[in-house]
C-alpha cells in the first residue's frame, strides 16, 4: 500500500523556518480549535482526525532531532533510511505490553487502543527506533515533563526542568536609585493539575486545559530592583518560572527592565540629565539656586554669564555604576523670561538695551 507524504508544516500552518516557540503556539491553538469535546456529535469524527494529524506534526516538528531528519529527507523520504516497523512494535509489545506507557501517558484515540495509536504509516516508516513512549513523551512533555535517563539508566525516567518565563518589569528612577523592593503580579502558564501537563486524561483530552497541558496561574512575587538596573537589562529570579511535571526543578523568571517616564530627569547611561531654569538676572549675575535630585534638592552655584544651553555637572549624584561608583547629574541651563513685566521693569530693560547698544 502506498504511503502518503505528510507535510507537517502545512498541517500546523507554520513556515519551514519557524521557531520552536512558534510551532508550540500553533499546536496549542489548533489543539483547542479541534478539541473533540468542543464539537457537536456530528463533527466529532472530523475533529478526531484533525487532532491525530496535529499530534503527529507536533511530535516531529517540536523535536529538533526528528525535525532535522524530516527536513533532510523531505519528499524523497522513500529513498532514505528504512526501518522494520512491524518488528519494532513486536519487540515493544514484548517489553512493555499493551496499554499506557511508563509515565501513564496515552495519546488521544477515537476508540481507545494502546498508547501512541493513531500515527500515520508515513511517521512509522520515516522514524527509525523511536518508540511510542518517546513519541508521546517528546510531544507533550517538552514544556517540562520527562527526560530520558543517562547511560545505564534503563527504564528510569528523570523529571525535566520547567520552562523559563519572561515578563516586563516597569521601574522608576527612584526605585533604581534606592534599590527598592516591588511586589508584582504575573499571569503565567502552569501545568494543569488535572492531567499533570500531559493534556490527556485516559483516552481523551483534558477538559480543564483543553488539551494544552497548561492553565493560567497568577503569581505574586516580591523583587528588589538592583541599583544597576537599566532599560532592556534582565533580572533573573531563580525558580520563579514554569513548574515542572513529575517533581522537576521549576524554570527561572527573567524580568526585562522598562523605565517609567520621569517628570524631571532623563537617563543617559549612568548619568541623569535635567533642565535648570534660570531667570535672566540669575544667568547674568550668577546665583545659588535649588536644583532637583532624585528624592530631594541640592544648593547649586550658577556662575555669572551662564548662557542658555550651558552644562552644569554635579558629580557622583547619578545612578550606581555596575563596577562601582555613581554617574553624574548634568543640568542644562534654560533662560526663563518673567510671565509679567511691569512698567518699572520695562524701563530697566530699555536702559539695559541702550547700554548694550553703546557697548
Amino acid at each position: 500500500m502506498a504511503i502518503e507524504f505528510q507535510d507537517y508544516y502545512e498541517i500546523l500552518g507554520v513556515s519551514r523556518d519557524s521557531s520552536q516557540e512558534d510551532i508550540k503556539k500553533a499546536y496549542r491553538r489548533l489543539a483547542r480549535k479541534h478539541h473533540p469535546d468542543l464539537h457537536a456529535d456530528e463533527d466529532k469524527e472530523k475533529a478526531e482526525k484533525e487532532i491525530k494529524k496535529i499530534n503527529e506534526a507536533y511530535a516531529v516538528l517540536n523535536d529538533p532531532e526528528k525535525r532535522e531528519k524530516y527536513d533532510r529527507l523531505g519528499a524523497n523520504w522513500e529513498h532514505g533510511e528504512q526501518f522494520d516497523y512491524q518488528d519494532f512494535m513486536r519487540q515493544y509489545g514484548q517489553q512493555h505490553g499493551a496499554g499506557a506507557d511508563r509515565s501513564g501517558f496515552r495519546f488521544y484515540t477515537s476508540g481507545g487502543g494502546t498508547a501512541g495509536a493513531g500515527f500515520s504509516d508515513f511517521f512509522s516508516a520515516i522514524f527509525e527506533g523511536l518508540g511510542r513512549e518517546k513519541q508521546a513523551r517528546d510531544s507533550f512533555y517538552d514544556a517540562g515533563g520527562w527526560a530520558e535517563g543517562g547511560p545505564g539508566a534503563g527504564t528510569q525516567w528523570q523529571p525535566r526542568r520547567g520552562m523559563d518565563a519572561e515578563a516586563e518589569l516597569e521601574v522608576t528612577l527612584e526605585e533604581i536609585f534606592r534599590n527598592s523592593e516591588k511586589t508584582i503580579r504575573l499571569t503565567a502558564q502552569d501545568f494543569c493539575p488535572t492531567c499533570g501537563g500531559a493534556g490527556i486524561v485516559g483516552d481523551s483530552f483534558c477538559a480543564q486545559c483543553a488539551g494544552s497541558g497548561q492553565i493560567p496561574a497568577v503569581k505574586t512575587i516580591k523583587v528588589r530592583v538592583p541599583p544597576d538596573a537599566r532599560p532592556g537589562s534582565k533580572l533573573r529570579l531563580k525558580g520563579q518560572g514554569g513548574s515542572a511535571a513529575g517533581g522537576g526543578t521549576p524554570g527561572d523568571l527573567y524580568l526585562r527592565i522598562k523605565l517609567a517616564p520621569h517628570p524631571v530627569f532623563t537617563l543617559q547611561g549612568d548619568d541623569l540629565e535635567a533642565e535648570l531654569t534660570l531667570s535672566p538676572w540669575q544667568a547674568v549675575l550668577g546665583d545659588k539656586i535649588e536644583a532637583p535630585l532624585l528624592g530631594g534638592t541640592v544648593r547649586l552655584t550658577v556662575p555669572p554669564q551662564t548662557n542658555r544651553g550651558k552644562k552644569l555637572r554635579l558629580r557622583q549624584k547619578g545612578l550606581a555604576k555596575k563596577g562601582g561608583g555613581r554617574g553624574d547629574i548634568i543640568y542644562t541651563a534654560v533662560i526663563d523670561l518673567p510671565a509679567k513685566v511691569g512698567t518699572e521693569e520695562k524701563e530697566l530693560y530699555r536702559k539695559l538695551a541702550k547700554l548694550h547698544a553703546k557697548g
